[in-house]
């Protein structure tokens, strides 16, 4: 049987995500050269797309197992069952998916990280997170 959401959980989880978001905004304003020039841009960018990226993982869990009775089997799918489930639109869905590898290249430090790509990552982030978020905000009437 479907429980409530937090609808609390989710509003505090947004806010953490806005907040790093004015953050990653600001990086982001920095040419590449600038950027690559100081390992530390590279890092706080890092951290700040891990955290994002992080909490969007966690407002799907919630609402996933809370309103649908269902987990998914790891963070790409929790992307894609929002959109099956129609709280983000379904091919926006499978573009968000894509974050969760992001963030666990991040995360575990698989791999040489590409810092042009963490670089371009800021950009589709700044881009896509809002957009998510209007959609949890709309279907879970926040």
């Amino acid at each position: 049987m479907p429980m409530p959401i937090d609808k609390k959980l989710i509003s505090r989880k947004i806010t953490f995500i806005n907040n790093d978001l004015k953050s990653l905004k600001a990086l982001s304003k920095l040419s590449l050269k600038t950027y690559l020039s100081k390992s530390e841009y590279e890092a706080l960018a890092e951290r700040y797309l891990e955290r994002i990226i992080g909490r969007m993982i966690d407002i799907n869990y919630h609402i996933l197992s809370e309103k649908e009775s269902e987990i998914p089997t790891d963070f790409y799918n929790s992307f894609v069952i929002m959109g099956r489930k129609k709280y983000l639109p379904y091919k926006f869905s499978e573009t968000m998916a894509n974050s969760a590898g992001l963030r666990n290249r991040l995360a575990h430090e698989y791999d040489e990280i590409d810092p042009k790509k963490v670089f371009e990552a800021m950009e589709i982030c700044l881009k896509d997170v809002p957009k998510y978020l209007k959609n949890i905000i709309k279907s879970v009437d926040l």
